[in-house]
């Protein structure tokens, strides 16, 4: 306001905080807690999406085990399908050895091999083996033909030829051969292989040891009792034949059986049991598709739970969020409302100030000036005609004084503006202080200006520096411990440091506000004020246990260009 009371035009007006001023608490949950929300849901979808992912991946592993398991399991029935097959022909041939040789042995077998036995298979022996590559005729082999084409020679060939036949016609063995000690073929019932040397053969090393031994062979052309046949499935088995009575071993036969109707009927099985095995895999394909169909939607709709449940969390919370926004908004407006009115009681207060203490200088002034000229006169009447009653020197010096408080009065009251402009910091501070010695609270007490030399112009708003200092001052006068009535001092410093204007007001009050508890609250306020008005100023206010400090930014001078 200038002198008249009105608003200067440049006076610097306190924004409104609901603008700028309060926390936006909405606008910065909104966008916080919509980012977290949505970085939540995008983790819970991805660790969703992961256990999809990794149930199908179990499922195709557990799929994958079965078919192995499935397929292990037919090649072991298969296997234990053709053991099963051998060892029941084996035990076969066993059980028809003893027959044939309960039958033939003693009445053809041993007398003819008896007989055989006489011819020396030493010099077929003596021979060579042919080398495996060679195309040329193989005397060893040519040699133990001879020696089987002997034995059939011999007598009782015939008969024990014709027996064989007619024990094994009709049954499944194909052939029978009949070995003697030294491993040589006796009898055959495929005569050209009699004769042939078995020694090496691990067959019948076993059987003459006294172990059975069978394989499964497939023949494309086969010599059996009944003809060559053809794409047949053999069983051969080496079956020792043993002394009756006793364990000794004094032959050995090999009996070959057809088991291709077995392994036939083994070939139908095992594709049943793939077929059974591939229909069980395609279910168990068709089960895994409808689970992953299942996991799906239960994941789809374990998100669509989660996202519903994050969305009403949300439109909770961000209705929660809007009434506090609103509390605060409230809050806000009666704050900004308590400080405009703050602000105009000031205005009209410190206005009302200024006003009474022109009207106390302008009415002072006018009777003083007329003691003055009466004082004056009398003075000069008294040097003409002279006067020893009159004290016109002792009128001149009083009203001198009162004039002086009156031009402090002015000097004060001359302060009041509010707009930003260049001051002697110095001479506002002395002003002030002038000022507040004719409050009675001050009477009692010293107020003592330190005044800094060869300060800078500092850019200010005089009415606010006035109603910082007046506060500072009169909140150390009501302090119960401060120098209030006690004829303390208050010390008053200004002082330039780090490029600002430093005003430090130091009291008795040294515990402030601790010892002062009785006004902290009020005190508060009236602090909050201060700060509010320093910060408006561009500077700072601190307030420690033994003074105050306000700093304030210098005004530097533009540099001239030369």
């Amino acid at each position: 306001m200038d002198r008249r009371g009105k608003p200067s035009p440049d006076a610097a007006v306190p924004q409104k905080r609901g603008a700028t001023g309060h926390f936006r608490l909405m606008r910065y949950f909104t966008l916080a807690s919509l980012a977290a929300f949505v970085i939540v849901g995008v983790v819970l979808y991805f660790l969703q999406r992961a256990e999809v992912v990794f149930f199908s991946q179990v499922q195709h592993e557990q799929g994958d085990f079965f078919a192995r398991a499935q397929t292990d399991l037919a090649a072991r029935q298969d296997q234990a399908a053709r053991a099963s097959l051998i060892s029941l022909h084996e035990a076969g041939h066993v059980t028809l050895t003893r027959v044939v040789s309960n039958v033939l042995w003693e009445s053809h077998i041993a007398p003819f091999v008896a007989r055989a036995q006489a011819i020396s298979a030493a010099p077929c022996r003596s021979l060579p083996a042919a080398d495996p590559g060679a195309t040329g005729p193989d005397p060893r082999r040519a040699c133990f033909a001879e020696l089987g084409r002997t034995i059939m020679g011999l007598p009782g060939f015939a008969e024990l030829d014709a027996e064989a036949y007619a024990t094994m016609r009709s049954s499944s063995v194909f052939k029978i051969k009949v070995f003697d000690l030294r491993g040589v073929t006796i009898y055959s019932s495929e005569h050209a292989q009699i004769g042939e040397d078995k020694a090496d053969n691990r067959g019948w090393k076993s059987a003459v040891a006294g172990t059975p031994a069978s394989e499964m062979t497939h023949r494309e052309r086969f010599s059996a009792f009944e003809g060559v046949v053809e794409n047949r499935d053999l069983i051969s088995s080496y079956i020792p034949v043993r002394e009756r009575g006793s364990d000794r071993v004094i032959g050995v036969f090999e009996i070959y059986s057809d088991v291709t109707s077995f392994l036939e009927r083994i070939r139908n099985v095992s594709l049943e049991v793939g077929e059974l095995a591939s229909a069980n895999q395609d279910a168990l394909e068709n089960a895994m598709t409808e689970n992953q169909r299942k996991v799906s939607d239960s994941s789809d709709f374990f998100l669509f739970i989660v996202s519903g449940t994050l969305a009403g969390l949300y439109a909770v919370l961000l209705g929660i969020v809007r009434i506090g926004q609103r509390i605060i908004d409230s809050q806000a407006d009666a704050q900004e409302r308590a400080m405009e009115r703050e602000e105009r009681w000031h205005h009209e207060k410190m206005a009302a100030l200024a006003t009474m203490a022109a009207n106390v200088s302008h009415e002072v002034g006018n009777p003083l000036a007329t003691i003055s000229m009466l004082a004056q006169e009398m003075q000069l009447h008294k040097s003409r005609r002279g006067c020893d009653v009159c004290q016109p020197a002792q009128i001149l010096e009083q009203t001198r004084r009162i004039a002086g408080m009156t031009r402090q009065i002015s000097e004060f009251a001359a302060a009041r503006r509010e707009s930003r402009e260049l001051v002697d910091i110095n001479q506002m501070v002395k002003a002030v202080l002038d000022f507040l010695g004719f409050d009675r609270r001050f009477r009692a007490i010293r107020l003592e200006l330190k005044a800094g030399e060869e300060l800078p112009a500092l850019s200010v708003i005089p009415d606010y520096l006035n109603e910082v200092l007046m506060n500072l001052l009169q909140a150390c006068t009501e302090c119960p411990s401060g120098p209030g009535g006690k004829g303390g001092v208050i010390v008053v410093e200004t002082m330039a440091g780090g490029g600002e204007i430093l005003i430090r007001i130091t009291s008795e009050c040294k515990a402030y506000p601790g010892v002062c508890r009785e006004h902290a609250r009020f005190e508060d306020s009236r602090f909050d004020v201060v700060r509010r008005r320093v910060r408006s100023m561009g500077g700072r206010v601190t307030r420690e246990r033994a003074y105050y400090e306000i700093a304030l930014p210098a005004e530097v001078p533009p540099v001239s260009a030369s």
